[in-house]
């Protein structure tokens, strides 16, 4: 294929920039027509080479070969072609994707996007920029060399075959690299094991930081004060559903103060789910497993289908992008899939200084001097920026990375079980070649961020569940910041391995998470939790229970329900509360709801009806006690709170409003 003429590369460039088509239509002379034409044959010039051969160093030879929906089976005879095949088929299909997540991790964006450069249909999406300052705040790349440098020689070998599988398929697309490359203008650079660990990183933070349920609780507390309002606020949906069963443990107390209870996620109906069923409960007779683990959308997926076999693993699912091994999948003789657990495994600590003592911090009686690093980041076509990350004893000061109502609150540092050692690539791998669910929960010994559920099955019909991940030990459990001047407010101890939730073949037959809490009150740590909703949870205990025995094509139905516990608990307190309104269009949709069957399925008015008014109810409860630009990011915290509220108002929420006239207002506002 010839290389791309300079005129090619300026329409790409400029296309790159921002240009609209027709400008650039216009520019090359094309009618709409031919410009398809082009724009087709240069998307097909870079698609890879999927048959044939091709020249590499491995030792004994790779074969790969691609399915129908094109997913790779990869054979080979020893660990280093296993892993470089692996390497090969993900840089062939997402090298973009690979550099992305890679310069996401690093804080190395703007250098190729420019540093404010925003989705056309998303106005208030991040920026380059924003997301290099999260990257060189927290130090994804300072954490991830760390770590390097203390993995097992095993799993480095791993990554360095990995490596070199993504370099070489790099390499085999010669000139005709994919299309995103030459829209911005730059090649992607030679991977080594360390940006596999960058992506791993940053992986961790997303999934256990997740600044905004710190934040909104300080600031709610901050502006309800402590009492009975800050209490409502707090309130969880369905907050008794548990992973472990009551009585599934012994309920001896640690020493440590208390259990950390549930706190609501913003984000908690868009979750995870998984299950496991034991072979006297399905109609194979061996377990049926079950796995749905809930990232945001993205084009394309971050998670990476493939199949690895040779050099003692077979086996199918898929990875991370960017990382070796199987995250959720199955081999000869386990299968297991993965929730997040959500675990507290940070705290924000608001640090106490003043101008007698500039960058220094106090902490039990005494001034101790801040850290400072500056990291420089690049800007395309723009100076550098030189981003100054200041550190207290807990960790780095955040305030610039804060959600927009915290900003102010600082000097604010984040202390998070990330930065300390981690190495879950060599738990995983462990685990992807594990022969029993024992072999399996061992492997998961080393396991330190994130937190997961992990639900497997083994071909001798044990089902088994294992909370993962090291969760500290608070004295003093607090929804908000904590003092970082008070060494009451510091990490006692990490919960050990062998103290965490875990199941073991129950007697029901059957284990289930959904981001729920994984145990009840009275468990013996302090789980410090900021669980989602305990619905989904619900939901699939009640289907799980309703059979005898299950089929594979009932866990797809189950995965695929629509059934809202919500709208079930919310529906009659609201026909209750309504019930005697006078607007015919409002009787009108309360009857649509009296006889909806609870399903958020298209076809249903009810489940349109439902939905918007309950984010109406959340954002006419959030105005109650919140103004301007903290109403609707607490609306979003207070889903529990506006559940209770259609039923009875205990804290008195609408102390200086009329309770039912607001969810009637809401109501007729939402037809």
């Amino acid at each position: 294929m010839p290389s791309i003429t300079p005129s090619e590369q300026d329409l790409l460039a400029l296309m790159g920039s921002g240009v609209t088509l027709d400008a650039i239509r216009a520019e090359a002379g094309f009618s709409a027509t031919q410009f398809d034409a082009w724009w087709h044959q240069q998307i097909q010039s870079r698609l890879p080479h999927l048959t044939g051969s091709a020249t590499c160093e491995v030792e004994t030879g790779v074969e790969i070969l691609r399915d129908k929906w094109g997913i790779p089976h990869i054979f080979a005879a020893s660990e280093h072609d296993l892993f470089f095949g692996y390497g090969y088929v993900m840089s062939q299909d997402r090298l973009w994707q690979l550099d992305y997540f890679r310069r996401q991790a690093q804080g190395r964006l703007s250098e190729v996007m420019g540093p404010e450069v925003r989705p056309r249909a998303t106005g208030d999406a991040i920026t380059p920029l924003q997301r290099d300052t999260i990257a060189r705040t927290i130090g994804f790349r300072r954490i991830a060399r760390s770590n390097l440098k203390k993995l097992p020689e095993e799993t480095l070998k791993r990554l360095q075959s990995f490596s070199d599988g993504i370099n070489a398929a790099r390499v085999a697309f010669g000139d005709r690299l994919p299309i995103e490359f030459s829209l911005l203008g730059y090649e992607p650079e030679k991977w080594i094991p360390l940006d596999s660990l960058c992506i791993w990183v940053e992986f961790q933070y997303y999934l256990t930081v997740r600044l905004p349920v710190i934040v909104l609780p300080e600031i709610a507390r901050r502006t309800l004060g402590e009492g009975p309002l800050y209490e409502a606020f707090l309130t969880v949906e369905a907050s008794d559903e548990s992973i472990l069963p009551p009585g599934s443990y012994a309920a001896e107390r640690s020493g440590a103060e208390r259990p950390g209870d549930v706190v609501g996620d913003p984000d908690g109906p868009a979750g995870s789910n998984n299950w496991v069923v034991a072979g006297r409960r399905s109609a194979s007779g061996t377990p049926l497993l079950a796995s749905d683990p809930h990232i945001a959308f993205n084009a394309v997926s971050c998670w990476y289908e493939a199949h690895l076999s040779g050099a003692g693993f077979n086996l199918a699912g898929a990875g991370y992008i960017g990382v070796p091994g199987v995250i959720f999948g199955r081999n000869e003789r386990v299968a297991w899939g993965i929730t997040n657990n959500i675990c507290s495994q940070r705290d924000l600590y608001q640090e106490k200084t003043d101008s007698a003592h500039p960058d220094q911090f106090l902490y039990d009686g005494t001034w101790e001097q801040s850290r400072v690093t500056v990291e420089r980041i690049a800007i395309k076509n723009g100076e550098p920026i030189d981003l100054q990350v200041r550190f207290s004893r807990n960790g780095p000061i955040v305030d610039d990375i804060l959600p927009p109502l915290g900003r102010g609150t600082g000097p604010v540092s984040l202390r998070w079980i990330g930065a300390t050692f981690c190495d879950e690539v060599t738990s995983l791998l462990a685990a992807n070649r594990a022969t029993t669910c024992d072999e399996f929960r061992e492997a998961m010994r080393g396991w330190h961020a994130p937190t997961l559920s992990w639900v497997f099955a083994d071909a001798d019909d044990h089902i088994a569940y294992q909370c993962v991940g090291h969760i500290p030990v608070r004295e003093n459990w607090n929804r908000g910041y904590r003092r970082g001047w008070d060494p009451e407010d510091q990490w006692t101890d990490l919960i050990p391995f062998d103290g965490m939730p875990t199941l073991s073949d129950p007697p029901e037959g059957w284990i289930r998470t959904a981001n729920n809490r994984p145990a009840p009150d009275d468990y013996p740590y302090p789980l410090s939790g900021t669980w989602a909703t305990g619905y989904r949870a619900r939901r699939i205990r009640d289907v799980l229970e309703e059979k005898t025995v299950l089929t594979r094509d009932d866990c797809a139905q189950l995965q695929m329900d629509t059934y809202s516990h919500r709208a079930e608990e919310v529906i009659p307190p609201l026909l209750e509360l309504l019930g005697t309104a006078e607007d015919s269009e409002v009787r009108e949709a309360l009857e649509v709801l009296r006889t909806w069957n609870r399903r958020m399925d298209p076809s249903e008015p009810g489940a349109a009806i439902f939905e918007i008014f309950f984010a109406n109810w959340e954002q006419a409860v959030s105005r109650q006690r919140f103004q301007g630009e903290a109403i609707a990011p607490m609306a979003g915290a207070l889903a529990g709170l506006s559940v209770q509220l259609l039923a009875e108002d205990r804290s008195g929420w609408f102390s200086d409003a009329d309770r039912d006239e607001s969810a009637a207002a809401t109501l007729k506002d939402t037809l």
